[in-house]
């Protein structure tokens, strides 16, 4: 008797639980809810500040491809470039998704050099009117501290296995056919921003090199120019990833992930690698604005 009893309390509590769960995912569906709610989507992927790696932007963007419900991105990029490897990469997976899915940039308030390379992967480019961006072009920066040395009493020794080995060490200035040798690799990494640009935007090359000497453009500028299709904030950007989608009504948007840091991050984790990054960033190949401006 008391085992017949039991299995009835656990036969309503299993049926209570599957029309809890149901009226669940239905609410969740009505809502909004990102990976639950039904019809197409628009998915945003976010580049801010220096653009020191990228696998964690290339996972978003990955996952994002592989979402059928997903018909389109919007890569909102606020930053003012940064590595030219993985500025090639992310515009590589964005190029990637494009076959499939339309990719729309949207400028925030800096999108330059690296921060462009990335936008010009896009079918669209919005930016805001007073967006600074532009500044294609390539920089590599060196230290010399000989002389600081020589006041503290200080003295480097290099042991090298070949003649260009420590080329731009600090502890020496740079010879002329060394300033030779890397002007020759960053003129061959500004040629490839520039085709990339004159390939993507449908523009002359000749056209591009006129304005790819590091210099920046405002949004308004930059749309005059066609390097920018249209002006307009991220809202409008989302609007257009829809149409071009062919979203019918107002789109579920899914926003990524905002993860916090944790002391075993710090320690062991991502946050200790993204450290690292930065601090050895001056010395890699950029595509960089290396100039902040705010507006007051």
């Amino acid at each position: 008797m008391v085992k017949k009893h039991l299995k009835l309390v656990l036969s309503i509590a299993g049926l209570f639980f599957i029309f809890f769960f149901g009226l669940l995912l239905l609410f969740t569906a009505l809502i909004g809810g990102d990976g639950l709610s039904f019809g197409d989507k628009v998915a945003v992927v976010e580049i801010e500040g220096v653009i020191t790696e990228s696998n964690s932007i290339n996972k978003q963007i990955k996952e994002y491809g592989e979402r059928k419900d997903v018909k389109a991105v919007v890569v909102r990029i606020d930053s003012p470039g940064g590595g030219v490897g993985p500025s090639q990469e992310i515009y590589r997976e964005l190029k990637k998704i494009s076959v499939e899915k339309r990719v729309v940039a949207s400028m925030g308030s800096v999108a330059a050099s690296g921060g462009y390379y990335v936008a010009a992967a896009a079918d669209k480019i919005i930016a805001n009117p007073g967006t600074i961006t532009g500044s294609i072009g390539v920089i590599m920066e060196f230290a010399n501290v000989e002389d600081l040395l020589k006041k503290i009493g200080l003295k480097g020794y290099v042991i090298k296995s070949g003649e260009y080995k420590d080329i731009g060490s600090p502890l020496r200035n740079m010879k002329e056919d060394e300033k030779r040798l890397i002007q020759g690799v960053i003129d061959d990494v500004h040629e490839q921003f520039i085709n990339i640009v004159a390939e993507n935007r449908k523009l002359d090359i000749g056209t591009v090199k006129k304005l790819a000497d590091g210099r920046i453009f405002s949004g308004s500028q930059a749309r005059d120019m066609k390097l920018v299709d249209e002006l307009g904030n991220f809202q409008d950007a989302i609007d257009a990833a829809a149409s071009l989608a062919n979203i019918k009504g107002k789109p579920f948007v899914i926003y990524p992930e905002k993860r916090g840091v944790s002391l075993w991050d710090i320690v062991f984790g991502d946050a200790a690698g993204q450290v690292l990054k930065k601090l050895k960033a001056n010395y890699d190949l950029m595509y960089l604005f290396p100039y902040s401006i705010h507006s007051k």
